[in-house]
């Protein structure tokens, strides 16, 4: 059999899961959760929960190249894969995996589908007009989080750290205008993840396995969110912080030191690009626990952690406090949508949309990640794997991720796609057919509000 019993069992409970989450809200049981909040309010876009969006069969120009790309990926990614040279495997992929996201986001078309995404209302591109003075709005930041109250910051600038803002207020004062520079610069960071998956996981495997799982990564589901979200750009410099910190503890390098830095001060801007990203300590220990001796751990922990400290004290002294930011988004939360959104729905419906967002074919690699020869190796990968599907658990009791995880998980999700890797190669095409045909199915059928 090209897919064994249990993987095809796991690709079978995931279907089931999507399923019952797009289905059980529009039964009229008495126990139906409150999904339809009024588009009056909150627009229309919980129409197709558990995704963030609305139906819509929908084709543009997108279609073509993004179907052409599926069937290249399946037809000839695992043999490319091996074939081609490590440091071109890598460039590849990172270029597969970028056209792959835009052709995915031209199937909604330019405006709708890219260039328009990162200017509507809610987004940071909104308050960038209004940001004469930098070190002053960031002072002033935490008093601009709280709703109901004038001049308050609009919903994704206050729900984040002010480094999400400041970001794209840079690249505006650069000369980079608009929404298509800002979908650009999240298109490729997010893209570039890929590149950091697979240099992370030939650093705690080897490359063999960072070869197998080169196709998967390329053209994984969550590329659907990665060009039209700041979400995408996170996971780009998250992905790249535990890639480096593995690099670090696991290969010989001339100045291994410095990667450390490096590895921390990127985890470090990305815990105030986003507040969820808090958790990438868990896959951070993780890394750190499969190091190959005790001493091997410390010479990276400490230049990391001294690096990623720089990034809070650097913001300590600019007037910001990730603790007080944090205390009141949870405020700001529970004034938002959040309040009609009930968590005995969202707290599984949340774990269909990161089924949705890694694809049934990563759901089946997932099955292995629980090999507990491999953890008690502690095998790097297997570690990592876990860290990541802890921190999404994290996440999802925390009651503050509640609907829209398929963008937000994203530096969580898309480590998962590497996932498939550790079954027989014999099931790999089977598997990411399963990939690319849902995600083209979620494009095609619905447009994701994000």
């Amino acid at each position: 059999m090209r897919v064994s019993r249990r993987e095809t069992a796991a690709v079978g409970a995931g279907a089931v899961l999507v399923a019952a989450a797009v289905l059980l809200p529009r039964l009229d049981r008495g126990v139906r959760p409150r999904l339809d909040i009024g588009p009056e309010r909150f627009g229309t876009h919980e129409q197709a929960s558990p995704l963030f969006g609305t139906w819509e069969i929908h084709a543009s120009w997108g279609t073509v190249p993004a179907i052409l790309i599926a069937m290249a990926a399946v037809a000839w990614g695992p043999v490319v894969a091996q074939r081609l040279s490590w440091r071109s495997l890598t460039l590849v992929s990172w270029a597969v995996a970028c056209g792959w996201a835009f052709a995915l986001a031209m199937i909604d078309g330019w405006q709708r589908g890219f260039a328009g995404r990162l200017t509507r209302p809610e987004e940071y591109l909104s308050q960038v007009p209004g940001i004469t003075d930098i070190p002053a709005a960031v002072r002033t930041f935490a008093g601009r989080i709280v709703d109901y109250q004038p001049n308050s910051w609009v919903t994704h600038v206050s729900g984040h750290p002010p480094g999400a803002l400041l970001t794209f207020v840079w690249l505006d004062r650069i000369g980079l205008h608009g929404g298509a520079w800002a979908g650009l610069l999240c298109l490729l960071a997010g893209s570039s993840a890929t590149a950091a998956v697979l240099v992370a996981v030939r650093a705690l495997a080897d490359e063999q396995t960072a070869r197998r799982a080169a196709p998967f990564v390329a053209v994984a589901p969550t590329a659907i969110w990665v060009a039209v979200s700041a979400d995408g750009y996170f996971a780009g410099v998250a992905a790249w912080g535990i890639a480096l910190l593995a690099v670090a503890v696991h290969r010989r390098l001339r100045f291994p030191i410095l990667v450390a830095a490096a590895a921390g001060l990127l985890l470090g801007w990305a815990v105030f690009l986003s507040y969820g990203l808090a958790l990438l300590g868990l896959p951070a220990l993780a890394v750190l626990a499969s190091a190959p001796s005790r001493q091997t751990a410390l010479r990276a922990f400490g230049p990391a952690v001294a690096a990623a400290l720089a990034v809070a004290v650097s913001f300590a002294v600019a007037g910001v406090s990730w603790v007080d930011g944090y205390t009141l988004v949870q405020q700001r939360y529970w004034q938002g949508i959040a309040r009609y959104r009930p968590f005995q729905y969202w707290w599984w419906a949340n774990l269909a949309s990161a089924v949705c967002a890694i694809g049934l074919g990563s759901v089946a690699g997932i099955t292995r990640v629980f090999d507990a020869a491999a953890i008690r190796r502690r095998c790097g990968l297997h570690l990592l794997l876990l860290a990541m599907l802890a921190a999404i658990a994290c996440a999802d009791l925390s009651m503050l991720s509640k609907a829209e995880v398929e963008r937000i998980w994203l530096p969580f999700t898309l480590w998962l796609t590497a996932a498939p890797a550790l079954l027989s190669v014999r099931s790999h095409r089977v598997l990411l057919a399963l990939n690319v045909v849902g995600a083209l199915l979620v494009n095609t059928v619905m447009v994701t509000n994000w």
